[in-house]
Order: structure tokens, then C-alpha cells, then sequence
């Protein structure tokens, strides 16, 4: 067995791995939800990450690669969501600095699907 076949083995493995406990992690997170009998955004952000993880592991299997934007589009869930466990105490350079990094993710995301659009036109 090639070496390449090793590394697409293992990464196919890890892959599996990491849609195993996104579902774990969502069922202990429901768990909690039940258990708290109330559910807030930051536990609606938390799940659509959840979601979005299996969503780039199913993609991954369909298409054999994974697109960049999904990445992307965890990274400016995952900073909301900091943003609004932050609650009324950031500072405000903080904000501005999570909003941007947010503002810089979203650009990017765009011009990612624009070049990829384009490129698959075959402008």
C-alpha cells in the first residue's frame, strides 16, 4: 500500500471520527437544553455549528473535497456567537475587532464564490 493510500485512509477515518462526536456533542447539547427546559441563541449558534461541521463532512464524501467557504461559514458563526456570550461587557475594541474579523470572513466568502463561479464557467 502507497503512502498516499495510507494518508487518504486515515483522513477518511478521522473524518468519520469527527461526524461520530459532532453528533455526540449535539445530543449532549440537546441533553442540556432538556434538561435547563430553556434554549438561548448562543445554544441555536452552537447547534448550527454542529451543523455545519456534518455538512462538510457529508461534502467531503459527495464531492471528495471539501469547499473553502464552509470553513468560512463555521469561523463567522463561531465569532457571533463569541460575540454574544461576550454579552454588554466587551470592550468596545473588542467589538470592533470581532466585527471585523467577521466583516474580512464574509468578503472573503464572496470573492471565494465569485472566483469560483467564475472559474467554473470558465471565464
Amino acid at each position: 500500500m502507497k503512502i498516499y493510500d495510507w494518508i487518504t485512509a486515515a483522513e477518511k477515518a478521522i473524518l468519520i471520527l469527527i461526524a461520530f462526536f459532532t453528533i455526540f456533542s449535539v445530543g449532549i447539547e440537546m441533553y442540556a437544553v432538556l434538561i435547563n427546559g430553556k434554549i438561548a441563541l448562543t445554544d441555536l449558534l452552537l447547534m448550527f455549528i454542529y451543523a455545519e461541521v456534518l455538512g462538510m463532512v457529508a461534502a467531503f464524501y459527495k464531492y471528495n473535497k471539501i469547499p473553502i467557504t464552509i470553513p468560512i461559514f463555521i469561523a463567522i458563526t463561531a465569532l457571533c456567537r463569541l460575540i454574544i456570550l461576550q454579552g454588554k461587557g466587551i470592550s468596545t475594541i473588542d467589538l470592533i475587532y470581532e466585527s471585523g474579523a467577521v466583516l474580512l470572513l464574509a468578503l472573503s466568502a464572496i470573492i471565494i464564490k465569485k472566483a469560483m463561479s467564475t472559474k467554473e464557467s470558465g471565464e
